[in-house]
């Protein structure tokens, strides 16, 4: 093996090391809610916080960190991103009230927003020849969709065997090895200075977040409440405000030509559908399995093995599927796969075993895996190397917007009809009335959105990369 090969497999290695952590953070929180409102004393309301804060400088900074990797150079960037995101998962494990615990989820919002579009970035400039970066871009996308479900596993083993912080403390020695090998193993860049356009760096970071503000207190408080339409109407101006600063500006953050590739805003419309609807469902089944199928948190995590079973897989037949058929096809099988899975989620009941759930599981296992490197393909392929952290930012900023506007979107229709079911019902079934319909208009209503990703990759990606080769 070449000294450059070894180098670029322990890149490689580093990178996917960085991805499961931060994607996994996104999940093991969620299991360990009813112990952290117990330990801490948090409020229903303020719970949910606990994620939000995350996901609000997460999906707010995310263009920022990637433009910032681009100009500073991406390895600084990184080191300095899993530095921060370490110290504030130390200082959530020691947190001893809940302004503490959000303040410091906000923390590592900021440490992923400034990692993962460099991560991903470099994947784009160390493995620039077809098949190589196939590999590692299957490799990446493995570890995207194995973090989410391994958080949900070993999330329940630490709440239920050890306690709460250590969902937190879990990333400090990772964090820490990753941080001190990347000045080893990372090629050192020094990014493309130049000046930085500061008015049009905050306003689209605060339109991203004060969108996600408005998106993730919606469902909440009502979208006739003062302060989700006041966030709203700020996100509005904010964008606003951005588009004619880009137009004008001779530096600017994001060159609104960037943003005209139809196969680029189908990946990012596809990821964004796909993604937001993953994060549906996980956040739906976990409660609908403990809650109406007395799984214990250890079980419920262990239920969703074929996800990252599935995705593995495919990281290993993925590469060779691309070079034969190209990224389209899979752009319309995997999230019609994903389609059909969630559909038959949707069909669970109270009284259906894990056999039920396995099969549809499992096909959103292998859709995933067949959605997920192509997606991530077509947003790089083709950018300059001074813009691939922008392109890697605009990605996982979809992913992350569709979280959040997926997820209100699904709140707020099945809360909806599951009142209505409640009515119909006698008063001695109307709490297993209410949390089936639930889950099961949330499952129908995500499945409806990934039909959108269906026909957005028919409709929109026309045709291959320039970056795959046959």
């Amino acid at each position: 093996m070449s000294t450059t090969s070894s180098t670029h497999r322990g890149a490689l290695v580093l990178i996917a090391a960085t991805q499961l952590m931060i994607m996994l953070d996104m999940t093991i929180t969620n299991v360990a809610l009813p112990a952290i409102q117990h330990g801490l004393g948090f409020s229903v309301t303020a719970l949910a916080w606990v994620i939000d804060a995350y996901i609000l400088t997460f999906g707010g900074l995310l263009i920022l960190g990637g433009r910032l990797g681009d100009l500073l150079g991406r390895r600084r960037l990184f080191i300095i991103g899993v530095s921060l995101f370490t110290a504030a998962s130390l200082l959530g494990g020691l947190a001893t009230s809940p302004a503490l615990l959000i303040a410091a989820r906000a923390l590592q919002g900021v440490g992923a927003a400034l990692t993962a579009p460099s991560a991903l970035a470099m994947i784009a400039i160390i493995f620039p020849d077809g098949r190589e970066r196939h590999r590692a871009m299957s490799v990446y996308a493995a570890m995207t969709a194995a973090g989410g479900a391994s958080g949900l596993i070993s999330g329940g083993i630490l709440v239920q065997y050890v306690s709460w912080p250590w969902v937190f403390f879990v990333n400090i020695p990772i964090g820490i090895i990753i941080a001190l090998s990347a000045r080893i193993v990372l090629p050192r860049d020094t990014g493309h200075p130049r000046r930085i356009d500061i008015f049009g760096a905050i306003s689209i970071s605060t339109a991203a977040a004060s969108f996600v503000f408005g998106i993730i207190s919606g469902p909440e408080h009502g979208w006739g409440d003062t302060r989700v339409v006041v966030a709203l109407a700020l996100a509005v101006m904010a964008l606003m405000a951005f588009v004619v600063t880009e137009k004008t500006i001779s530096y600017p953050l994001i060159p609104l030509g960037f943003l005209r590739h139809r196969n680029r805003i189908g990946s990012y419309l596809v990821m964004g559908l796909v993604g937001g609807a993953m994060v549906s469902l996980l956040f739906h089944l976990t409660q609908f399995m403990q809650a109406v199928l007395h799984y214990s948190p250890v079980r419920a995590g262990f239920s969703y093995l074929p996800i990252p079973l599935m995705v593995a897989t495919n990281s290993i037949i993925g590469p060779r599927l691309i070079r034969r058929f190209g990224p389209r096809p899979l752009l319309v099988v995997g999230p019609l796969l994903i389609l059909i899975g969630m559909s038959g989620l949707a069909l669970v009941t109270e009284h259906s075993s894990y056999l039920n759930i396995l099969l549809p599981l499992t096909l959103v296992g292998i859709g995933m895996g067949q959605t997920l490197m192509p997606v991530t393909l077509n947003a790089v392929a083709g950018v300059q190397p001074e813009m691939t952290g922008l392109a890697s930012a605009l990605l996982t900023t979809s992913n992350q917007m569709g979280a959040s506007v997926v997820l209100a979107i699904v709140v707020s229709i099945s809360t909806t009809w599951s009142q209505h079911q409640v009515s119909l019902a006698s008063p001695s079934a109307q709490i297993l009335t209410r949390n089936v319909s639930l889950y099961q208009s949330a499952l129908w209503t995500g499945a409806a959105l990934v039909a959108v990703a269906v026909i957005s990759s028919i409709t929109l990606i026309r045709r291959a990369p320039t970056s795959v080769t046959a």
